[in-house]
């Protein structure tokens, strides 16, 4: 497990705690939608990332 990834994945988990304060606050479901995308990615991009896969 490199910086990147472990970079990668705290900033997406991240994102998934504000994905679910923004449900609570009722904010507007194009902003959630958004915030998703880019946590989804950055999850992705970390889990791909690790060196396991060798």
């Amino acid at each position: 497990m490199n910086g990147l990834s472990t970079l990668l994945i705290v900033v997406g988990l991240f994102l998934v705690g504000g994905i679910v304060s923004f449900v609570k606050q009722k904010m507007p479901t194009s902003l959630i939608v958004l915030l998703s995308i880019g946590a989804g990615m950055c999850l992705v991009a970390g889990v791909l990332r690790l060196e396991v896969w060798n």
